[in-house]
């Protein structure tokens, strides 16, 4: 866990949760946007080794991962190696609105963005929302994570629903830079009671497991 540069707003007596959240949010995705090319294909390379290793996931036959965004910690490389293990990679599809959807990853050259902004996705059929119960290991995006499970998202609140559809036990890992993990006891990451936890982090300098 790191203590350099990591944002912490000061937080009022009665201050509302969302606001808080999205002093976070703006403050991590500008620290992210600074980060060089190098340091994040480093960061990505180092990552993919360590969510390997993961018990979970190097026992898994069927993992859930997402296609980062730029400034995301990069998840290409563990795509790639997942793939070449044979393990069987769901990758989340935006439906019609916000509906949440699956589709399988065949490989690099087969992700394109199917909107502006989006990150890039599988040209295959899509799933339905329910395949994610197929998954032994859920890999997640986040922005920060705290010690007690806590997870801070991008707001929409995508994960938080489409987690609904897991078995029973399936771990939840997300992935964030080592500044980006904090401690619960000093920095607890505000927390809304439809905010779903997570069971691990992993960064580019290691795995934590957060909830027994």
């Amino acid at each position: 866990m790191s203590s350099v540069a990591q944002p912490y707003p000061h937080v009022s007596e009665g201050a509302d949760v969302e606001d808080v959240k999205e002093q976070l949010r703006l403050a991590i995705r500008e620290a992210r946007r600074i980060r060089s090319a190098r340091r994040r294909d480093e960061a990505a390379q180092a990552l993919a080794a360590v969510v390997l290793n993961i018990p979970a996931v190097a026992d898994a036959r069927c993992v859930s991962v997402y296609a980062a965004r730029p400034t995301e910690p990069g998840t290409s490389a563990l795509l790639e190696a997942l793939a070449a293990r044979g393990v069987r990679v769901l990758m989340p599809v935006l439906g019609s609105g916000l509906q949440r959807d699956w589709a399988e990853y065949t490989g690099a050259d087969d992700l394109r963005e199917r909107a502006p902004g989006r990150p890039p996705e599988p040209g295959g059929p899509t799933l339905g929302p329910e395949a994610l119960a197929d998954a032994d290991v859920v890999i997640a995006p986040a922005l920060a994570v705290d010690t007690s499970g806590a997870r801070l998202g991008q707001g929409g609140g995508w994960y938080d629903r489409a987690l609904e559809h897991i078995r029973p036990g399936t771990p939840v890992v997300a992935l964030v830079f080592p500044e980006e993990l904090y401690d619960a006891d000093l920095r607890p990451l505000p927390r809304e009671r439809h905010d779903r936890m997570v069971d691990a982090v992993a960064t580019p300098a290691g795995w934590h497991r957060l909830r027994s």
